[in-house]
């Protein structure tokens, strides 16, 4: 008995070490100098703890930051203390990892990534790696895909029939203007004919080669890379109903939730989320499109959106040109031009002036009366296809089977739209 405890202490001792080895000294004074500043003096006790091998003192300063993240607005959070956070997920991550807990040391580590600040996602990254490396077995994380994989590929097959399709599809879907289709564009048709013109285009036969186009289909594969990976996944009908809410998961019981749902009140969407950056075997299987380069900016956003049949966005719009990469299954997309905002009806909240009070599934004339008649380009997006949506431009996104997408938002230069 006690050679195992004194094993135990030990191991706690040495996963300690490792923990202040994570984080450079002259990096980890200075971001407890600024936490003192903002007058987290109890957070600095504990985190010093922490450093030493104390797990309660690393989840006293993990609650103490996280409680800090919530003390009001996001956007007027201290960027102090999302560093904190990720300082004390850290502490938490390695001393759960010395005792053995792999998953709580991972789920730690993904909320450091979600949760926290840029200055020590490497470290997060460095530690996901050594954690994730060091698993015992891999039963856990592909348990019951034989039981599974047939509905899978059921969920990934379902309404390839498009008249079938576009039975579940707002009114006049498809019977307006379609989106126009182009094969492996080349980079100078795409600025001067759509780019610059703010014209929206499917581009085909660029994604092939990406491993995703396979990968993203096994659901072995999905469970052995990510399964015990924790994300954020929506779950609801949309973001704009009142029974729309949040959860934190793994990646497994999102795969299990995908197969099991029906419901269209309860479907669960991993939606918007820059799982590449937390995931980073998902990062390897896709590409920078070279349309991204286009106008000279910077690659602003990359986000996944994967769920299964019946998710929808409603409509809205975004703030930077959009490259949206469909890898697994199919998507109807409806798309309006900025120039009919005023009769899209946004929110007046300025949260939501972004999106449109007109729900398409269910549209209500009498309430919203200019958008009877309202011209509107639409689309099938097939698997391998790309969509370019320019700024401003509302769009509706809803999955004709499980389906799993890339988003790729960018900026242009000023300088690249002069003359145009």
């Amino acid at each position: 008995m006690g050679e195992e405890l004194g094993g135990a202490a030990r191991g706690s001792e040495k996963a300690a070490e490792t923990a202040v080895g994570l984080v450079d000294e002259e990096r980890r004074a200075a971001l407890l100098r600024r936490i003192t500043e903002e007058g987290g003096f109890a957070y600095v006790s504990s985190a010093e703890k922490a450093a030493s091998g104390d797990l309660r003192a690393a989840e006293a300063a993990r609650e103490m930051a996280w409680e800090q993240l919530h003390s009001g607005p996001w956007h007027e959070v201290v960027p102090a203390w999302r560093e904190a956070y990720a300082m004390a997920c850290l502490h938490v991550a390695e001393l759960r990892a010395g005792a053995g807990e792999r998953k709580e040391a991972l789920r730690a580590l993904d909320m450091g990534l979600i949760m926290g600040g840029p200055l020590l996602r490497r470290d997060l990254d460095a530690a996901v790696e050594r954690i994730a490396a060091g698993k015992g077995s891999e039963n856990d994380a592909v348990a019951n895909v034989g039981d599974c994989a047939d509905k899978w590929w059921e969920g990934i097959s379902k309404n390839r029939d498009l008249a079938e399709a576009l039975s579940i599809l707002p009114s006049r879907s498809l019977s307006c203007k379609n989106v126009e289709k182009q094969s492996s564009l080349s980079l100078e048709t795409f600025i001067y004919d759509y780019f610059l013109r703010d014209s929206p285009v499917i581009i085909s036969g660029c994604i092939d080669h990406w491993p995703a186009m396979t990968r993203w289909k096994d659901i072995e594969y999905l469970k052995r890379v990510a399964g015990d990976r924790t994300v954020p996944i929506e779950v609801g009908k949309n973001y704009l109903c009142s029974e729309w809410k949040q959860e934190l998961i793994t990646f497994s019981q999102f795969l299990e939730r995908i197969q099991s749902t029906n419901c269209p009140a309860n479907l669960p969407y991993l939606a918007q989320h820059p799982v590449f950056d937390q995931i980073r075997e998902l990062r390897d299987d896709i590409m920078i499109p070279d349309y991204c380069f286009a106008g000279g900016g910077e690659l602003r956003s990359l986000n996944a959106w994967f769920g299964p049949l019946g998710t929808v966005t409603p409509l809205h719009h975004d703030p930077h040109h959009n490259l949206f990469a469909q890898v697994v299954g199919r998507k109807y997309i409806r798309l309006y031009p900025a120039s009919a905002s005023e009769n899209l009806y946004p929110h007046a909240e300025s949260m939501l002036s972004n999106s449109s009070q007109v729900d398409l599934d269910n549209i209500d004339y009498q309430e919203f009366p200019k958008v009877e008649g309202l011209d509107f380009i639409d689309c099938v997006l097939e698997e391998g296809e790309m969509l370019y949506i320019p700024p401003k431009w509302w769009h509706y996104v809803r999955s004709l089977s499980t389906s799993f997408s890339v988003s790729f938002w960018w900026s242009a230069t000023a300088s690249s739209l002069q003359g145009t």
